[in-house]
């Protein structure tokens, strides 16, 4: 990589930290609405048909993954201003290699390089 990588200016990390302070709000905001609204929905005192209950476990499985995803973003989120605080933002947390700007830019909360995050995943997955 070139030095270019390496040195990230206090005016890229301070409009950084305004993004994911707001993507932080905003994952907030929508996993309160999304627990909110399935407690109003699981009240519903109506006649019952079975093809209703089977959509609404599908719609719930597909809220709590949503909200999962959510939540491993906000860490995400909550990890990456911990490092701009620290002064490592910009570094893979896995390896200490710098981050591409480029990257950051698209994914402020990203936290390793994209090779070491293909390669994570590619081990989750079940051969």
């Amino acid at each position: 990589m070139t030095s270019k990588a390496h040195t990230l200016d206090p005016a890229f990390i301070e409009q950084q930290r305004q993004n994911l302070a707001n993507l932080r709000a905003d994952l907030l905001a929508a996993a309160h609405g999304e627990t909110q609204e399935a407690s109003e929905n699981s009240t519903d005192p109506g006649p019952r048909e079975f093809e209703d209950d089977a959509q609404k476990l599908t719609l719930l499985e597909l809220e709590e993954h949503l909200v999962r995803r959510d939540l491993d973003r906000l860490a995400r989120v909550d990890r990456a201003l911990k490092k701009i605080d620290e002064g490592t933002y910009g570094r893979s947390d896995l390896s200490g290699r710098p981050i591409p700007r480029e990257r950051l830019e698209a994914v402020p909360e990203a936290l390793c390089t994209l090779a070491e995050e293909q390669a994570q995943e590619q081990q989750r997955r079940p051969m």
